[in-house]
């Protein structure tokens, strides 16, 4: 995906599931680069870097005031 940029990396999938929910409530285009191999593979997220939440860089600020916002919320924080 060309012009995309990793904002954040996360270990497991639990850890982003009400960002997605707000990435696309937003209508923010986004992917999760090694989601479905950790996602399989658990153990496997050190070796592989994590899981990398790409956005285009039109978006990488939303994005961060998304994730800021969301760590601010003491229940909904990201961990």
């Amino acid at each position: 995906m060309k012009d995309f940029v990793i904002v954040k990396t996360y270990t497991y999938p639990h850890e982003y599931a009400v960002l997605k929910l707000l990435l696309d409530q937003e209508g923010i285009s986004y992917f999760f680069e090694n989601e479905t191999m950790i996602g399989v593979f658990p153990f496997y997220s050190n070796a592989l870097g994590g899981i990398n939440l790409k956005v285009h860089q039109k978006d990488k600020i939303r994005v961060l005031k998304i994730i800021d916002n969301l760590n601010k919320n003491p229940y909904l924080r990201i961990v």
